[in-house]
């Protein structure tokens, strides 16, 4: 089974850089995710260090992922009533705001553990505020005949962001310390702020009759609704299904606990070692979107996605047991790259199937189960990790996921 082609027309490498909107988006974009990647790097070693508690950073995943799950369709909806541009600047001054108050708390050395709770509830509800209207807004800048190569160059951003981001926040740690780094993080999010302010997308530009104003999502039975009416397009329904299943056992629970992992291979200090963990599977993952792009290789087909999820288990199985460094970076590397592939086919295919006049809706019901879902994982990950450590939850989990996915692939294969 595979997706149409979003245009007969030959491929183009990097075609939607060559809209001058987009390339400003993708910039602030890729900033802003680096930004949030500082304050993960910032703030999980000091509550790790604080607290040396494996359940509170399965806590950080939950409370990050839980809002997706709870809130991404109302996000959705919202984005095909609003202008997404201000949904967007909302999310990023509550990212900068949270970095503030982590900053004051490690300045006056005054935080406890429901401190941390609260700030790491709030910036999960952040994320949720600007992760679908960012997609549609993605939509008005290029349009549809470039709309595969923008979905692609806008996980290439954020994963921009997250190769960057270890590696600037383990030197803002080393050159800053984490009090003053973390104040000097929250300054990164104005540049995407203040160009939204007068961004030329959004409803208002819209040509005149192309909107079509839907039904406000107000209940749990419109959620449900919602959910039906994206589900009745088979591929939404199977790559929804596939990204959901690898944010439950997986999603990137293992990101929370690297000091952990990092302090397995003996690099539990603060230097480069540490930040270069973290580094090799966004690195990865660059690579991967570069490769997308500029190559046209894996060609969105819901067959290649499964494979790939496959593949990346395999990848964190053996990382979790891997006690070599050098080698965990190669393959957090490699893991890296197959999730980048098989996150940016799924949402390809979902983008390309769903009707313009609920993008937003539909990415708001892909978004629940590919991001709320990560909540859950901070349980098989994180708090399973406490009694059976987070090596055997890791492995247990990536094991997991390897049967379902090969489950589902069948079934597509049987229905094919």
């Amino acid at each position: 089974m595979t997706a149409p082609a979003a245009s007969p027309s030959p491929h183009v490498a990097f075609a939607a850089l060559r809209h001058p909107g987009f390339r400003q988006f993708f910039a602030w974009s890729a900033m802003a995710m680096m930004a949030d990647s500082i304050e993960h790097v910032i703030s999980y070693w000091v509550i790790f260090q604080k607290f040396h508690s494996a359940a509170l950073g399965g806590f950080a995943v939950i409370s990050h992922w839980l809002p997706f799950l709870l809130f991404s369709v109302y996000s959705g909806a919202l984005s095909d009533r609003y202008d997404p541009r201000r949904m967007i600047q909302l999310g990023m001054g509550l990212f900068a705001g949270v970095s503030l108050a982590w900053g004051a708390l490690f300045i006056t050395d005054s935080l406890q553990l429901w401190h941390a709770a609260t700030l790491l509830i709030v910036h999960g509800c952040a994320g949720v505020l600007w992760g679908a209207p960012a997609q549609v807004l993605i939509y008005d800048i290029v349009g549809p005949a470039h709309l595969q190569s923008a979905v692609r160059l806008n996980a290439t951003a954020r994963q921009l962001g997250l190769l960057t981001g270890p590696a600037i926040g383990g030197a803002f740690l080393l050159t800053f310390g984490p009090k003053l780094g973390i104040l000097v993080n929250a300054a990164l999010y104005l540049p995407f702020i203040l160009w939204l302010v007068a961004a030329p997308y959004g409803p208002k530009f819209r040509a005149a009759g192309s909107a079509v104003r839907q039904r406000a999502i107000r209940t749990l039975g419109d959620v449900w609704r919602a959910a039906q009416e994206v589900g009745r397009n088979r591929v939404i329904a199977t790559m929804t299904a596939l990204a959901g299943s690898a944010s439950l056992f997986i999603g990137n629970a293992y990101q929370a606990q690297m000091p952990g992992f990092a302090q397995g291979l003996g690099h539990g200090h603060v230097d480069f070692s540490y930040s270069a963990l973290l580094a090799a599977d966004a690195a990865g993952a660059l690579t991967a979107g570069i490769l997308l792009e500029s190559r046209s290789l894996l060609r969105p087909a819901v067959r290649s996605a499964c494979v790939l999820a496959m593949l990346w288990c395999v990848l964190l199985a053996a990382f979790a047991f891997n006690p070599l460094y050098p080698l965990s970076l190669v393959l957090l590397f490699c893991a890296g790259f197959v999730e980048l592939a098989f996150n940016a086919m799924s949402q390809t295919l979902v983008q390309l199937e769903a009707p313009v006049q609920m993008r937003g809706k539909a990415i708001g019901v892909y978004n629940m189960f590919a991001m709320g879902m990560r909540t859950f994982s901070g349980v098989t990950v994180g708090l399973v990790g406490q009694q059976i450590g987070i090596h055997w939850s890791l492995a247990l989990s990536a094991t997991l996921l390897f049967i379902v996915v090969g489950l589902l692939m069948n079934r597509v294969r049987r229905a094919a």
